[in-house]
């Protein structure tokens, strides 16, 4: 009697951690080989507008009313600067890229194609994007130090807030880019979204020089938080207010856990299709 044919109908699931493992590895690949594209987008650029608008801006603002800081322009400037640059960089990396996993290049489609998971696809992603951001950071938090607009060793600390805050924004914002079919949505999303952000979310001058009715609306931005915080490690003003700070992490943590949930379940609805 001839033996009955194997059935490949189900292949058996690899275990999370080495699944998401796995997609982490290939986007680490991936940016091995492309680093050097990237270099003036994530280190000079970032590094010359903190010279230009922290140094050169910066003496003027000091030298004439000081800002009303109480500190160097550029001290006030260059934490903010550090958070808002690294949310910049993980918002690109979650938009045409992404696009280009689902409608182009489709490399989501061929790792869930293996016993990868659409959940596994997300964790590794997002690692991905967390280490990413912690190293452009730490490199960005270098070049601050050199500037000398580094007023404690919190500093360090600004790093790990940075990359909180890329990822409150990068989560959503790649479920969000996981269902589009063009360029439209990226365009939009950085034109009335992330740029006005930029400039108005405590990173070039307190929000206490927004008019009255446009203060609340800034403290809803996930962008002010990350900002509030870097600016206070760096300047070792945490103690100051404690719960404001606390406050600020609990915010930016929970936007990111959301944006990871709506992420897993656009992945797996594009992956796998509705249920």
């Amino acid at each position: 009697m001839a033996a009955a044919a194997p059935s490949f109908d189900r292949v058996p699931e690899r275990r999370f951690l080495a699944s998401a493992g796995a997609v982490f590895e290939h986007f680490w690949l991936l940016y091995l080989r492309t680093w050097r594209g990237n270099v003036i987008g994530n280190f000079a650029t970032p590094t010359l507008f903190l010279l230009a608008m922290g140094v050169g801006l910066g003496s003027f603002v000091d030298k004439g009313t000081g800002g009303g800081l109480g500190i160097p322009y550029l001290q006030f400037l260059a934490p903010a600067l550090l958070v808002s640059t690294i949310m910049q960089g993980s918002v690109f990396e979650a938009t045409f890229p992404v696009m280009a996993g689902f409608r182009w290049v489709r490399r989501f489609h061929a790792m869930h194609a293996t016993p990868i998971t659409p959940g596994a696809v997300v964790g590794g992603f997002i690692g991905w994007l967390a280490v990413h951001a912690t190293l452009v950071g730490a490199i960005f938090a270098l070049v601050i130090v050199v500037f000398g607009a580094a007023r404690s060793v919190g500093v360090i600390l600004v790093i790990p807030v940075a990359t909180l805050t890329a990822l409150a924004f990068a989560t959503p914002i790649g479920a969000f880019m996981a269902s589009q079919r063009d360029t439209n949505a990226f365009n939009s999303i950085w034109r009335f979204g992330i740029t006005p952000l930029f400039l108005f979310s405590g990173t070039f001058f307190p929000i206490e020089r927004l008019p009255e009715v446009l203060r609340p609306l800034a403290w809803l931005l996930p962008l002010w938080h990350g900002a509030d915080l870097g600016r206070a490690l760096a300047l070792g003003t945490v103690g100051q207010d404690p719960a404001r700070h606390v406050a600020h992490v609990l915010i930016l943590a929970v936007v990111a856990a959301l944006g990871t949930v709506w992420m897993v379940r656009t992945f797996r609805r594009q992956l796998e299709g509705p249920r």
